[in-house]
């Protein structure tokens, strides 16, 4: 699962008869804090998320396991709109923790 903000909506006319009925939103990926990151996806909307939105979304084949997406051509679904992050406890970790001595 990954944070992201809605940040539009895609219109198709032609598409595959499983994706008819379902409302596509454009999404930008963010961090916890919902600061902007690179990638975009295009998801289904499965939760009523509007453009402006703080979501989670999933995609790959997490993303054809809701009640809507099942046995549909879907790569991401957005199948939660946020209220709020709470973050309890600051992790930092050093170079050594991620990589011992020894095993560069």
């Amino acid at each position: 699962m990954i944070f992201a903000k809605v940040i539009g909506t895609v219109v198709s006319t032609q598409k595959d008869p499983k994706l008819t009925g379902k409302k596509l939103l454009l999404c930008k990926e963010t961090d916890h804090s919902g600061k902007p990151l690179d990638t975009y996806h295009v998801a289904v909307d499965a939760v009523q998320a509007g453009e402006g939105d703080f979501v989670l979304l999933t995609y790959g084949s997490a993303a054809r396991m809701t009640d809507l997406t099942k046995d549909a051509p879907i790569d991401a679904v957005i199948m939660a709109v946020i209220d709020e992050v709470t973050i309890e406890q600051e992790i930092s970790v050093t170079p050594e923790q991620v990589r011992p001595k020894g095993m560069e």
